[in-house]
Protein backbone atom coordinates (compact mmCIF):
# COMPACT_ATOMS: atom_id res chain seq x y z
CA UNK A 1 0.00 0.00 0.00
CA UNK A 2 1.26 3.69 -0.85
CA UNK A 3 2.21 5.61 1.90
CA UNK A 4 -1.11 8.24 1.32
CA UNK A 5 -3.16 5.57 0.64
CA UNK A 6 -2.16 4.02 4.29
CA UNK A 7 -2.71 7.46 5.93
CA UNK A 8 -6.04 7.91 4.23
CA UNK A 9 -6.91 4.19 5.67
CA UNK A 10 -5.92 5.92 9.15
CA UNK A 11 -7.44 8.68 9.41
CA UNK A 12 -10.69 6.85 8.53
CA UNK A 13 -9.92 5.12 11.89
CA UNK A 14 -9.61 7.64 13.98
CA UNK A 15 -12.87 9.53 12.89
CA UNK A 16 -15.13 6.32 12.58
CA UNK A 17 -18.95 6.50 12.57
CA UNK A 18 -20.40 6.34 16.18
CA UNK A 19 -23.45 4.02 16.98
CA UNK A 20 -26.93 5.31 16.52
CA UNK A 21 -25.93 7.33 13.09
CA UNK A 22 -29.55 7.28 11.23
CA UNK A 23 -29.21 5.10 8.01
CA UNK A 24 -32.40 6.99 6.62
CA UNK A 25 -30.77 10.18 6.30
CA UNK A 26 -27.49 8.13 4.53
CA UNK A 27 -29.76 5.81 2.07
CA UNK A 28 -30.52 2.87 3.84
CA UNK A 29 -30.79 0.49 0.41
CA UNK A 30 -33.35 -2.81 0.25
CA UNK A 31 -31.55 -6.49 -0.09
CA UNK A 32 -30.80 -7.46 -3.57
CA UNK A 33 -28.84 -6.49 -6.84
CA UNK A 34 -28.93 -3.64 -9.10
CA UNK A 35 -28.17 -4.18 -12.97
CA UNK A 36 -25.08 -2.20 -13.97
CA UNK A 37 -27.55 -0.31 -16.34
CA UNK A 38 -29.45 1.55 -13.29
CA UNK A 39 -26.21 2.84 -10.71
CA UNK A 40 -28.19 5.80 -10.28
CA UNK A 41 -30.46 4.24 -7.97
CA UNK A 42 -27.35 3.62 -5.47
CA UNK A 43 -28.30 5.99 -3.62
CA UNK A 44 -24.43 7.18 -2.68
CA UNK A 45 -22.62 9.87 -2.65
CA UNK A 46 -21.18 11.97 -5.56
CA UNK A 47 -17.81 11.16 -4.48
CA UNK A 48 -18.05 7.80 -4.26
CA UNK A 49 -20.88 7.25 -7.29
CA UNK A 50 -17.23 8.66 -9.39
CA UNK A 51 -15.90 5.07 -8.25
CA UNK A 52 -18.72 2.85 -9.20
CA UNK A 53 -18.34 0.98 -12.83
CA UNK A 54 -16.51 -2.28 -14.05
CA UNK A 55 -13.18 -0.80 -14.94
CA UNK A 56 -10.00 -1.23 -13.19
CA UNK A 57 -10.06 0.34 -9.74
CA UNK A 58 -13.49 0.78 -10.03
CA UNK A 59 -16.42 -1.01 -7.98
CA UNK A 60 -19.62 -3.00 -9.82
CA UNK A 61 -22.41 -1.63 -9.29
CA UNK A 62 -24.52 -4.80 -7.70
CA UNK A 63 -21.13 -5.29 -5.26
CA UNK A 64 -21.42 -1.69 -3.86
CA UNK A 65 -25.35 -1.77 -3.67
CA UNK A 66 -25.45 -5.15 -1.73
CA UNK A 67 -22.53 -3.96 0.23
CA UNK A 68 -24.45 -0.89 1.24
CA UNK A 69 -27.22 -1.96 2.49
CA UNK A 70 -25.26 -5.05 4.12
CA UNK A 71 -23.00 -2.44 6.25
CA UNK A 72 -26.04 0.29 6.58
CA UNK A 73 -28.56 -2.45 7.74
CA UNK A 74 -25.89 -3.89 10.48
CA UNK A 75 -25.20 -0.06 11.15
CA UNK A 76 -28.81 0.78 12.17
CA UNK A 77 -29.46 -2.51 13.72
CA UNK A 78 -26.81 -1.75 16.32
CA UNK A 79 -24.16 -4.73 15.42
CA UNK A 80 -21.54 -2.51 14.39
CA UNK A 81 -20.06 0.86 14.57
CA UNK A 82 -17.28 0.89 12.60
CA UNK A 83 -17.03 3.60 9.91
CA UNK A 84 -16.15 1.82 7.15
CA UNK A 85 -16.79 -1.34 5.54
CA UNK A 86 -15.20 -3.98 3.11
CA UNK A 87 -16.67 -5.76 -0.08
CA UNK A 88 -15.06 -8.33 -2.57
CA UNK A 89 -15.32 -9.42 -5.81
CA UNK A 90 -14.52 -12.12 -6.47
CA UNK A 91 -15.35 -12.54 -10.12
CA UNK A 92 -12.56 -10.23 -11.02
CA UNK A 93 -9.15 -11.22 -12.04
CA UNK A 94 -6.92 -11.41 -8.59
CA UNK A 95 -4.60 -8.62 -9.73
CA UNK A 96 -2.56 -5.77 -7.58
CA UNK A 97 -2.73 -2.39 -7.09
CA UNK A 98 -5.72 -0.65 -9.03
CA UNK A 99 -6.93 -4.12 -10.61
CA UNK A 100 -7.65 -5.81 -7.49
CA UNK A 101 -10.88 -6.94 -6.07
CA UNK A 102 -10.76 -6.00 -2.23
CA UNK A 103 -12.49 -2.35 -1.26
CA UNK A 104 -12.50 -0.69 2.08
CA UNK A 105 -14.79 1.94 1.80
CA UNK A 106 -15.34 5.06 4.77
CA UNK A 107 -18.19 7.12 3.56
CA UNK A 108 -18.12 9.68 5.61
CA UNK A 109 -14.25 10.73 5.25
CA UNK A 110 -14.69 9.83 1.66
CA UNK A 111 -12.04 6.61 1.50
CA UNK A 112 -11.99 4.44 -1.51
CA UNK A 113 -9.62 1.84 -1.45
CA UNK A 114 -8.84 -0.89 -4.17
CA UNK A 115 -6.27 -3.56 -3.22
CA UNK A 116 -5.20 -7.40 -4.42
CA UNK A 117 -7.05 -10.16 -2.66
CA UNK A 118 -6.67 -14.33 -2.58
CA UNK A 119 -9.19 -16.65 -3.40
CA UNK A 120 -10.18 -20.14 -2.66
CA UNK A 121 -7.86 -22.34 -4.67
CA UNK A 122 -10.21 -25.34 -4.28
CA UNK A 123 -8.97 -29.00 -5.18
CA UNK A 124 -8.70 -31.21 -7.65
CA UNK A 125 -9.58 -34.84 -6.71
CA UNK A 126 -9.11 -36.89 -9.81
CA UNK A 127 -12.10 -38.88 -11.08
CA UNK A 128 -14.04 -37.50 -8.05
CA UNK A 129 -14.26 -34.34 -8.98
CA UNK A 130 -11.87 -31.35 -10.13
CA UNK A 131 -12.73 -28.05 -8.48
CA UNK A 132 -9.53 -26.47 -8.37
CA UNK A 133 -9.12 -23.13 -9.54
CA UNK A 134 -6.34 -21.05 -11.36
CA UNK A 135 -4.70 -18.25 -9.94
CA UNK A 136 -5.81 -15.17 -11.37
CA UNK A 137 -9.86 -16.01 -11.58
CA UNK A 138 -12.31 -18.46 -9.56
CA UNK A 139 -14.57 -20.56 -11.39
CA UNK A 140 -15.48 -22.75 -8.64
CA UNK A 141 -17.07 -22.04 -5.60
CA UNK A 142 -18.53 -23.69 -2.55
CA UNK A 143 -19.39 -23.56 1.19
CA UNK A 144 -18.32 -27.06 1.43
CA UNK A 145 -16.52 -27.53 4.43
CA UNK A 146 -12.66 -28.73 3.43
CA UNK A 147 -13.17 -27.61 -0.16
CA UNK A 148 -11.12 -24.64 0.09
CA UNK A 149 -13.53 -22.48 -1.71
CA UNK A 150 -14.95 -19.10 -1.71
CA UNK A 151 -18.14 -18.73 -0.59
CA UNK A 152 -19.97 -15.18 -1.48
CA UNK A 153 -22.39 -13.55 1.06
CA UNK A 154 -22.68 -11.42 3.58
CA UNK A 155 -20.12 -11.45 6.66
CA UNK A 156 -18.82 -10.00 9.31
CA UNK A 157 -15.51 -9.58 11.13
CA UNK A 158 -14.73 -11.49 14.41
CA UNK A 159 -12.22 -11.88 16.65
CA UNK A 160 -8.36 -11.27 15.87
CA UNK A 161 -6.29 -14.30 16.29
CA UNK A 162 -2.14 -14.47 16.28
CA UNK A 163 -0.52 -17.47 14.87
CA UNK A 164 3.00 -18.36 15.08
CA UNK A 165 4.48 -19.39 11.89
CA UNK A 166 8.18 -19.97 11.87
CA UNK A 167 11.54 -18.32 12.04
CA UNK A 168 13.10 -16.77 9.27
CA UNK A 169 15.46 -14.69 7.78
CA UNK A 170 15.17 -11.17 6.48
CA UNK A 171 17.68 -8.67 6.34
CA UNK A 172 20.45 -10.62 7.71
CA UNK A 173 18.28 -11.02 10.98
CA UNK A 174 16.54 -14.15 11.82
CA UNK A 175 12.86 -13.49 13.45
CA UNK A 176 9.68 -15.05 14.38
CA UNK A 177 6.38 -14.57 11.64
CA UNK A 178 3.22 -13.86 13.69
CA UNK A 179 0.25 -13.88 10.88
CA UNK A 180 -3.18 -12.22 12.05
CA UNK A 181 -5.98 -14.30 11.34
CA UNK A 182 -9.47 -12.24 11.20
CA UNK A 183 -12.28 -14.67 12.04
CA UNK A 184 -15.41 -13.87 9.45
CA UNK A 185 -18.67 -14.85 11.18
CA UNK A 186 -20.85 -16.09 8.06
CA UNK A 187 -24.30 -15.51 7.29
CA UNK A 188 -26.78 -17.06 5.06
CA UNK A 189 -25.55 -19.71 2.63
CA UNK A 190 -21.87 -18.39 4.15
CA UNK A 191 -23.27 -19.06 7.76
CA UNK A 192 -20.75 -21.98 8.16
CA UNK A 193 -17.52 -19.46 7.95
CA UNK A 194 -16.59 -20.22 11.58
CA UNK A 195 -16.33 -24.17 11.15
CA UNK A 196 -14.87 -23.84 8.19
CA UNK A 197 -11.94 -21.48 9.89
CA UNK A 198 -13.12 -18.42 7.03
CA UNK A 199 -11.92 -15.51 7.85
CA UNK A 200 -8.69 -12.89 6.31
CA UNK A 201 -5.02 -12.58 6.58
CA UNK A 202 -1.86 -11.42 5.13
CA UNK A 203 -0.72 -13.73 2.10
CA UNK A 204 2.32 -14.55 3.80
CA UNK A 205 3.57 -17.61 5.21
CA UNK A 206 6.79 -19.74 5.76
CA UNK A 207 7.79 -23.39 3.71
CA UNK A 208 9.44 -25.24 6.90
CA UNK A 209 13.01 -26.53 6.18
CA UNK A 210 14.61 -27.39 9.61
CA UNK A 211 13.94 -26.90 13.61
CA UNK A 212 15.98 -24.59 15.17
CA UNK A 213 17.20 -24.94 18.71
CA UNK A 214 16.23 -22.13 20.90
CA UNK A 215 15.74 -23.43 24.81
CA UNK A 216 13.76 -20.98 26.58
CA UNK A 217 12.11 -19.06 23.34
CA UNK A 218 8.42 -18.65 23.99
CA UNK A 219 7.62 -20.06 20.61
CA UNK A 220 9.45 -23.31 21.16
CA UNK A 221 8.38 -26.74 21.75
CA UNK A 222 9.21 -29.31 25.08
CA UNK A 223 12.41 -30.06 23.21
CA UNK A 224 13.44 -26.66 22.59
CA UNK A 225 12.73 -26.02 19.10
CA UNK A 226 11.19 -23.88 16.74
CA UNK A 227 10.69 -24.25 12.46
CA UNK A 228 12.76 -22.36 10.69
CA UNK A 229 12.22 -21.87 6.34
CA UNK A 230 11.87 -19.74 3.85
CA UNK A 231 9.42 -16.93 3.30
CA UNK A 232 6.93 -16.94 1.11
CA UNK A 233 4.85 -14.28 -0.41
CA UNK A 234 1.79 -15.15 -2.21
CA UNK A 235 -0.01 -11.79 -2.65
CA UNK A 236 -2.60 -12.19 -5.75
CA UNK A 237 -2.69 -15.55 -5.23
CA UNK A 238 -5.08 -18.09 -3.95
CA UNK A 239 -5.83 -19.67 -0.77
CA UNK A 240 -7.65 -22.33 1.29
CA UNK A 241 -10.68 -20.49 1.03
CA UNK A 242 -9.98 -17.56 2.89
CA UNK A 243 -9.41 -13.90 2.07
CA UNK A 244 -5.67 -13.22 2.06
CA UNK A 245 -4.11 -9.42 1.34
CA UNK A 246 -0.36 -7.99 0.78
CA UNK A 247 1.06 -8.08 4.20
CA UNK A 248 1.12 -4.03 4.48
CA UNK A 249 -2.58 -4.18 3.41
CA UNK A 250 -3.42 -6.70 6.20
CA UNK A 251 -1.72 -4.54 8.93
CA UNK A 252 -4.36 -1.54 7.96
CA UNK A 253 -7.84 -3.95 7.75
CA UNK A 254 -6.40 -5.88 11.16
CA UNK A 255 -6.18 -2.27 12.81
CA UNK A 256 -9.80 -1.42 11.43
CA UNK A 257 -11.27 -4.01 12.76
CA UNK A 258 -9.72 -4.65 16.39
CA UNK A 259 -12.33 -4.76 18.75
CA UNK A 260 -14.37 -2.72 16.30
CA UNK A 261 -15.89 -5.31 14.06
CA UNK A 262 -17.57 -4.31 10.48
CA UNK A 263 -19.61 -6.38 7.32
CA UNK A 264 -17.96 -7.74 4.71
CA UNK A 265 -20.09 -8.57 0.97
CA UNK A 266 -18.61 -10.76 -1.38
CA UNK A 267 -19.58 -11.64 -4.65
CA UNK A 268 -20.93 -13.94 -6.52
CA UNK A 269 -23.33 -15.56 -4.30
CA UNK A 270 -25.02 -19.04 -5.80
CA UNK A 271 -27.95 -17.04 -7.27
CA UNK A 272 -25.59 -15.02 -9.22
CA UNK A 273 -23.48 -17.93 -10.14
CA UNK A 274 -26.41 -19.34 -11.23
CA UNK A 275 -27.44 -17.06 -13.56
CA UNK A 276 -24.62 -16.58 -14.98
CA UNK A 277 -24.34 -20.06 -16.01
CA UNK A 278 -27.20 -20.14 -17.33
CA UNK A 279 -26.95 -17.08 -19.77
CA UNK A 280 -29.36 -14.77 -17.84
CA UNK A 281 -28.83 -11.07 -18.84
CA UNK A 282 -28.08 -8.26 -17.08
CA UNK A 283 -26.29 -10.75 -14.47
CA UNK A 284 -22.56 -9.49 -13.82
CA UNK A 285 -19.61 -11.00 -14.12
CA UNK A 286 -15.80 -9.50 -14.76
CA UNK A 287 -15.71 -9.91 -18.93
CA UNK A 288 -11.90 -10.72 -18.60
CA UNK A 289 -12.14 -13.42 -16.19
CA UNK A 290 -15.70 -14.93 -17.70
CA UNK A 291 -13.67 -15.35 -20.79
CA UNK A 292 -10.71 -17.07 -18.90
CA UNK A 293 -13.04 -19.82 -17.11
CA UNK A 294 -16.06 -20.32 -19.43
CA UNK A 295 -19.16 -20.86 -17.10
CA UNK A 296 -18.98 -20.67 -13.47
CA UNK A 297 -19.87 -22.92 -10.68
CA UNK A 298 -21.70 -23.17 -7.53
CA UNK A 299 -20.86 -26.63 -5.79
CA UNK A 300 -23.71 -26.82 -3.14
CA UNK A 301 -22.02 -28.25 0.28
CA UNK A 302 -24.77 -31.17 0.29
CA UNK A 303 -23.76 -31.95 -3.06
CA UNK A 304 -19.18 -31.56 -2.30
CA UNK A 305 -19.28 -32.91 1.26
CA UNK A 306 -19.84 -36.53 0.90
CA UNK A 307 -17.90 -36.53 -2.06
CA UNK A 308 -14.36 -34.83 -0.08
CA UNK A 309 -15.20 -37.14 3.00
CA UNK A 310 -15.22 -40.39 0.29
CA UNK A 311 -11.79 -38.79 -0.71
CA UNK A 312 -10.30 -38.42 2.47
CA UNK A 313 -11.84 -41.84 3.31
CA UNK A 314 -9.89 -43.81 0.24
CA UNK A 315 -6.61 -41.70 1.27
CA UNK A 316 -3.69 -44.48 2.13
CA UNK A 317 -3.01 -44.76 5.86
CA UNK A 318 0.90 -44.24 6.20
CA UNK A 319 3.42 -43.76 8.79
CA UNK A 320 3.00 -40.53 10.79
CA UNK A 321 5.33 -37.37 9.05
CA UNK A 322 8.88 -37.14 10.30
CA UNK A 323 10.11 -34.55 12.34
CA UNK A 324 11.97 -31.69 10.49
CA UNK A 325 15.34 -31.90 10.72
CA UNK A 326 17.59 -30.52 13.03
CA UNK A 327 19.08 -27.06 11.18
CA UNK A 328 22.88 -26.52 10.76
Amino acid sequence: MQRADSLLVRLALATVFLAGLSAAAIGLLPPGGVPAAHAQQLNAPPWLMRHVGTGAGQIAPVVLYRARSLYFQQLQGGKIRNGCYFAMDATRPSGVGKNGRFYIICERNQVFKVMSSGHGNGRNLGRLGNFANGRECAKNFSNAQDSKLTAGGPYLTAELKDSFKGYYKANGKTQPLVRTFIQFEGMGEAANARPREIGGHASVTLHWQCRMKVPGNQYADKEGFVPYGSFVNYTGGRSNGCTSWSWEDAQDIKELVRNNPTTLYIYPESRDIAAVAGGTNGAYWNAACLRSIGKPKFWPKEQLEPVIQRWKASLPKGPPPKPLPICR
